[in-house]
């Protein structure tokens, strides 16, 4: 089993983690989820509801897959990551910050909304960090989250537990980092569950928070609005 590091030492084993994948993310990414989670984040981007020209902080951005759907959907997106090797792959996204999402270089109430993709279980504080967001966007903002789930039965679960803890890791390893991708299924384990996730949003500042699983519970979404 996979020792999972806490505190300051997970916030620097992430970062080390993700600069030595950045080359290699995305094509393992689309290899992970046959190519899906391009159409589940179509509809985190839609699910904001914001106008044309709204300015959305992308949170933990990676190489730039959510900043550029922003971008697609008529949003200005702002990418920021703990990963700087992460932001430098991000081809097609103009702002880009690195920083610490627990502690965002940003005013108080200065943007629009905020995304996050598959991202929770790496922040060394959870619980600050939607606060943190919750600090950055504006009185009726909105903020949109996608993460993995796992099914709670029948062959979904099964197959799930087969491919993304057995079969992900060899195909990581052989494309990219094997440490890296050994940690990322086990990582799961820091992901409260739905009902912990959405108190934590609420305490951070949002509400109207809705909560949907995708593709028999493969991976979910949360959607909420910045109370004023």
């Amino acid at each position: 089993m996979t020792t999972l590091p806490q505190g300051d030492a997970k916030t620097r084993q992430v970062r080390t983690m993700f600069d030595a994948i950045a080359g290699r993310y995305e094509l393992v990414n689309r290899l992970m989820t046959f190519g899906l989670d391009a159409r589940w984040r179509r509809r985190v981007v839609a699910d904001l509801r914001l106008a044309r020209g709204s300015v959305v902080l992308d949170v933990a951005a990676g190489t730039g897959d959510l900043s550029r759907e922003l971008s697609r959907q008529g949003l200005r997106p702002i990418a920021t990551d703990l990963s700087y090797n992460m932001l430098a792959h991000a081809h097609g996204v103009a702002d880009r910050v690195q920083a610490d999402a627990l502690t965002l270089p940003f005013a108080t109430a200065s943007v629009d909304g905020a995304t996050c993709g598959y991202a929770l279980r790496n922040f060394t504080d959870l619980a600050g960090t939607l606060a943190e967001i919750g600090r950055v966007v504006r009185p009726g903002g909105r903020v949109s989250i996608l993460e993995v789930a796992e099914p709670r039965r029948g062959l979904w679960r099964a197959g799930f537990r087969l491919w993304f803890r057995r079969i992900v890791p060899v195909l990581g390893g052989l494309l990219s980092d094997r440490q890296a991708y050994r940690y990322l299924p086990a990582s799961t384990a820091y992901l409260p569950d739905a009902a912990a996730i959405a108190a934590l949003l609420r305490d951070g500042g949002f509400s109207t928070v809705n909560h949907r699983v995708i593709l028999g519970g493969l991976s979910q979404q949360f959607v909420a609005t910045r109370r004023a």
